[in-house]
């Protein structure tokens, strides 16, 4: 089982103590684990449910949040959130990774940082406190982690695409065009990637994913919020953009592993 100290943050990520422990062992077991313990259950069946759950919490939601959405559009928000990638984006949120049962050679291969892993077993996690708390408790914590991804997808076109938005902001406002910078480390079989992107040279976000594609929109996540949040400060007359509109320093990161802001011109690049 996990050691006290990871368990503790974990469940305090989660935002959910569990009453059932062997749910909770069975929802954090790999078929990996499970192949080199008998004994044990994997966390497929729970996976299988938690992918419902959470498909209908997120269905839910939208359909009564959202009255003048059409169905494509609906599906499209649903879409932006229940997928492998935002899964996985979540369960690094929440150090479940730590918390996995592995198999040895899983764990040596990288398997706490695999995208396909953590998104599977944050669904057999949803199905846990769905077992364990209801559906109650389930929309709460289903809420927790995805709300706002719900609510940038649907703000409008390209509501989860945020190279898209940057895009369009930084012509908007400085008329120059969002440029990205990618490293990456790691072997083959567990690669992780990190970008920044800069907005006339200077650095204005960053971000990391298990693949260039995710690390980008990580970053340009991170750049629009804190660009959109120097234009609401402008507006209210409270900005710290300059006279000649070039932004100051910016606000720290939003708390989340898939990217932060970065402000200062002396700001470094990854």
């Amino acid at each position: 089982m996990i050691r006290g100290g990871e368990r503790d943050r974990f469940e305090s990520l989660l935002g959910w103590s569990f009453c059932d422990e062997p749910l909770l062992a069975q929802a954090l077991a790999h078929r990996s684990w499970c192949a080199e313990h008998p004994e044990a259950a994997s966390n497929e069946r729970l996976e299988f449910l938690g992918d419902a759950v959470l498909g209908i919490i997120v269905t839910d939601h939208v359909f009564r949040t959202y009255p003048l959405l059409q169905e494509g559009h609906l599906a499209k928000v649903r879409a932006s959130v229940v997928n492998a990638d935002v899964l996985a984006e979540m369960a690094l949120k929440i150090e479940l990774g730590p918390c996995l049962r592995l198999g040895k050679g899983e764990d040596a291969s990288g398997g706490r940082e695999k995208t396909s892993i953590l998104s599977d077993a944050l669904e057999a996690i949803i199905a846990a406190v769905y077992l364990d708390g209801g559906l109650e408790a389930a929309r709460t914590v289903v809420m927790d982690l995805f709300g706002e991804r719900i609510a940038d997808a649907a703000s409008g076109p390209g509501g989860d695409d945020y190279k898209t938005r940057l895009q369009e902001l930084a012509a908007q406002r400085f008329e120059k065009l969002p440029r990205y910078q990618v490293s990456d480390e790691g072997p083959d079989h567990a690669k992780r990637f990190f970008a920044t992107v800069l907005i006339g040279g200077a650095p204005r976000g960053t971000g990391e994913g298990g693949s260039k594609k995710q690390a980008e929109q990580a970053a340009a996540r991170a750049a629009w919020r804190w660009l959109s949040l120097q234009g609401a400060e402008s507006a209210e007359g409270e900005s710290e953009v300059g006279a000649e509109g070039q932004p100051g320093e910016g606000p720290p990161s939003d708390g989340t592993r898939a990217g932060s802001v970065m402000g200062g011109t002396n700001a470094g690049a990854t």
